[in-house]
């Protein structure tokens, strides 16, 4: 089995970041490499936590957050470093005790599957829990399927994919290309990636041993603040896909005002039809 990174984007939450690396380091395999994209936040430093060291690339930070370009940013400087599997995780989710460990064989055995992990929202009291205590509350996302600890599943969607948790080999990173970096800012830019797997020829699994738990931090649902990059980036997904994405996302806004239907899609109800 060969060499495995783990990547992750940070802007602020450097607590979230901590328990994420303090998790790692207490996997029953280490990441090979372990580097952190800080988008425009130059108190993200290297660190050291139990023996596993953590690198950090800045990215400069323009108007939006480049979500898409930094996930390719940090892909890139571990491909520099040659590993084979690629592991995408969230800030904000810690590391089961065998994520790596079992994304590492999963892309090992089956090298033409992107993998997904299942996901669990913690409540906001599991802040006090150190990260070895948060396995306790596993109670994976209901949106998406949840297979056992050691059982795989091979019927992943495009709508099933995130961002949060997933690993593919170094060789089907190079296929799909990365994120399409056109997506500047947030939202669509996962779907679009799931997109691309597709097209490339690469399957969807999941594998329920490479468990994460996502920590608590306000959100706004549907997410209005991101409404300029939502409305951009549906429009862009049309043009390169045929279809808008986030639909559940759309009506809400739609629901709340914030939008209004144009043609197959959406725009802001400011602007002028």
């Amino acid at each position: 089995m060969g060499r495995v990174g783990v990547v992750t984007l940070a802007r602020g939450r450097h607590r979230h970041l901590a328990r994420q690396h303090t998790s790692l380091a207490a996997g029953s395999r280490r990441p090979d490499a372990y580097v952190v994209v800080a988008m425009g936040d130059p108190d993200i430093e290297a660190a050291d936590v139990d023996g596993l060291h953590r690198d950090v690339v800045h990215l400069p930070l323009t108007e939006r957050l480049p979500l898409a370009k930094a996930r390719n940013t940090g892909v890139a400087w571990l491909l520099d470093r040659e590993v084979d599997v690629v592991v995408l995780l969230d800030v904000d989710c810690i590391a089961g005790p065998d994520l790596v460990t079992a994304y590492a064989a999963a892309v090992d055995e089956h090298p033409a599957t992107v993998w997904l992990g299942p996901v669990t929202y913690l409540p906001p009291e599991a802040d006090r829990l150190n990260p070895s205590e948060v396995a306790a509350l596993d109670d994976p996302h209901p949106a998406r399927p949840a297979p056992q600890p050691g059982e795989r599943r091979t019927d992943a969607t495009v709508d099933h994919f995130w961002s949060l948790s997933f690993a593919l080999s170094a060789e089907a990173w190079q296929k799909v290309g990365g994120f399409c970096e056109e997506y500047d800012g947030y939202g669509g830019e996962d779907t679009d990636f799931a997109r691309l797997v597709v097209a490339a020829g690469l399957d969807l699994g999941w594998e329920g041993s490479a468990r994460a738990y996502h920590q608590h931090h306000p959100v706004s649902d549907p997410p209005v603040e991101h409404l300029a990059d939502l409305v951009r980036h549906g429009a862009l997904f049309y043009r390169r896909w045929g279809t808008w994405p986030m639909q559940g996302w759309f009506e809400a806004l739609e629901r709340t005002g914030h939008v209004v239907r144009d043609g197959d899609g959406w725009r802001r109800a400011d602007d002028s039809a």
